[in-house]
C-alpha cells in the first residue's frame, strides 16, 4: 500500500465534504421513515384537514415535500 501525503488544510476540506455527504445520506434515507409516521397520523385522523392542500401543508411544515 502506498503512503499519500495530503496538506492539512485539503484534508480539512475533504473531512468536512465528507460529513456532508454523510448527512445528507442520514437525511434521505431517514425521509422514509418521517412519510410512513406522517401518513400513519392523517389516515388515523389524529391530524385534522378538510382538504388534500391542508394535508400537504401539515406535511410541508414537518420538512416534506409532497408532490
Amino acid at each position: 500500500m502506498e503512503t499519500l501525503e495530503v496538506k492539512k488544510s485539503d484534508f480539512s476540506r475533504i473531512l468536512s465534504m465528507a460529513e456532508l455527504l454523510v448527512h445528507e445520506v442520514e437525511h434521505a434515507l431517514s425521509q422514509d421513515e418521517i412519510v410512513r409516521k406522517r401518513v400513519k397520523d392523517i389516515k388515523s385522523g389524529r391530524v385534522k384537514g378538510k382538504s388534500e392542500g391542508d394535508y400537504y401543508e401539515y406535511l410541508k411544515k414537518r420538512g416534506i415535500k409532497a408532490c
